[in-house]
């Protein structure tokens, strides 16, 4: 059959197998609700922070930053998702709530071995859904200058630079987003 479509066709065929593969990588992603005090969430957590630990000049340790603790993120306080690829956790994100604007993105993160599938992008977009079901207009996030690809991220969906409105101590950059 593939000879019948010509060498071109192949070469063609070939050069696509990377988005196919890719594509269908995407197709196996799951996102779940989940309590953030749970194992998978904990493990994503604790990969989370070792990642930020390995990138950051000086460490990360949470207990020095902006309170994210799982009991702020369980509904109607929050929100924490899981992404799992066969079975696994590959990812994971959450949200806080207050009374009125902004809603809180926190912990957003994907493994290695699972980036460029879209996994943070389907997260963020399903925290800011609950963001705008829970009576939010605006959300923020902040983040490490190291991340480079969660301010890509963050830019390339609409959150835009403001001035800082934490004292996060970890934090270089900070984003807004009206939803």
């Amino acid at each position: 059959m593939l000879w019948e479509i010509g060498a071109e066709g192949r070469e063609e065929l070939i050069a696509a197998m990377p988005t196919v593969k890719r594509l269908l990588a995407a197709s196996e992603i799951d996102i779940r609700q989940v309590d953030p005090a749970s194992a998978d969430a904990q493990r994503c957590i604790a990969a989370y922070v070792a990642e930020l630990n390995r990138r950051s000049e000086g460490g990360y340790d949470p207990a020095n930053g902006v309170s994210a603790e799982p009991h702020e993120m369980i509904p109607p306080a929050g929100l924490f998702l899981v992404a799992y690829r066969h079975g696994d956790a590959v990812g994971c994100g959450g949200v806080k709530h207050h009374a009125g604007d902004p809603s809180e993105i926190k912990r957003m993160w994907v493994a290695e071995n699972a980036r460029g599938l879209g996994i943070a992008r389907r997260l963020l977009a399903e925290l800011e859904r609950d963001a705008v079901r829970r009576g939010a207009s605006v959300a923020t996030i902040e983040t490490s200058a190291t991340l480079f690809e969660a301010i890509a991220l963050y830019r390339s969906v609409g959150y835009v630079e403001v001035a800082p409105f934490n004292d996060e101590p970890f934090a270089d950059h900070w984003f807004e987003k009206t939803l």
